[in-house]
């Protein structure tokens, strides 16, 4: 039963961490060292991505052009342009500061595990998949704050390119240190993946942790309502039910096989939680990231729900042979 409504339960971790946040925030100068943790995390996490990742895949992986500019394109142009054009035709539906949410999260970058065991479920592209969600994560360093500070200010917000150097400090500069740093550590990284891999995890709950307790500070709870929670909820839905269809047409258009298809419908469909928590601790004021990240755990949740169904339908489709 539980599954069935949390297929990721790692939700009910950040739910917890939401309800700590809000009963017991950080203040002051404990706010402060939070913070400093947080960057602490996030750097660390960045370093051990690239410590992990061999840099022949990323080149086997981009000799697969076509299918790694198709997912580039769903997730930094088809997404973004699906947020942006329904909060151009219901602007009133949500709160700006939400609007704001939803825009920033349609620039995230592809998930990684969620896209490749999906992809894995539905008979896709698994090598694709996993090269993919690093190309993606590396553009993101670049592609998000410009993408994001161009789309805010496209419907009326306002965004800072100022965030592209701290990002760069966080993510593209860590992970540069790890490539470098696999001449020696490489395996050492391989025998304590399991617990390099639990680093993610762990760095989405202090960042999440740090947001809302400057959210809750700053009274996040008075504004928002349940009511306009399940508005957001439907404006998800509707917004995956588009990028899933818009994804796997162009798929088709562009002649990919079906292995490729499905890679390319998970991988440019799919938002990363992992990226997008320390992102919005590093691109926003402490006050609002709490905010910003409530349309992206919403998504996240309801992706993974959606990817299940969509990759059991594509699995049985191949058993059949469909097309």
């Amino acid at each position: 039963m539980l599954s069935r409504f949390f297929p990721d339960r790692f939700l009910l971790i950040l739910l917890a961490t939401i309800a700590v946040a809000t009963l017991l925030p950080a203040q002051g100068r404990a706010l402060s060292a939070a913070s400093a943790i947080s960057n602490i995390a996030i750097f660390s996490l960045f370093f051990f991505h690239g410590l992990r990742l061999p840099a022949r895949a990323v080149w086997d992986g981009v000799r697969h052009w076509r299918l790694q500019l198709a997912v580039l394109a769903g997730s930094f142009a088809v997404v973004p342009l699906i947020g942006l054009s329904l909060s151009w035709l219901m602007p009133g539906v949500l709160s700006p500061i939400l609007w704001t949410g939803v825009l920033f999260l349609c620039v995230l970058p592809s998930t990684v595990q969620a896209a490749i065991a999906s992809a894995s479920m539905a008979g896709g592209n698994v090598a694709a998949s996993i090269v993919s969600a690093a190309i993606s994560n590396l553009a993101a360093v670049l592609l998000t704050p410009l993408l994001f500070t161009a789309i805010a200010h496209v419907s009326g917000g306002a965004g800072d390119l100022s965030a592209i150097g701290r990002i760069a400090t966080l993510l593209l500069l860590p992970f540069a240190l790890g490539q470098i740093a696999r001449v020696w550590l490489a395996p050492w990284a391989e025998r304590h993946k399991v617990w390099i891999g639990r680093l993610d995890r762990t760095t989405i709950v202090i960042a999440l942790y740090v947001a809302f307790s400057a959210a809750a500070n700053e009274g996040i709870w008075a504004r928002l309502d349940g009511l306009e929670l399940l508005r957001l909820a439907g404006i998800v839905v509707v917004m995956l039910a588009l990028g899933f269809t818009a994804n796997w047409m162009i798929g088709g258009m562009i002649g990919l096989s079906r292995a490729d298809r499905a890679t390319l419908l998970f991988s440019g469909t799919q938002k990363s939680l992992a990226t997008g928590a320390p992102m919005a601790r590093i691109l926003f004021p402490a006050a609002q990231a709490g905010l910003m990240i409530v349309p992206l755990m919403i998504y996240h949740q309801l992706q993974l729900m959606v990817s299940a169904w969509i990759a059991t339908r594509l699995a049985k489709d191949n058993e059949q042979g469909g097309i």
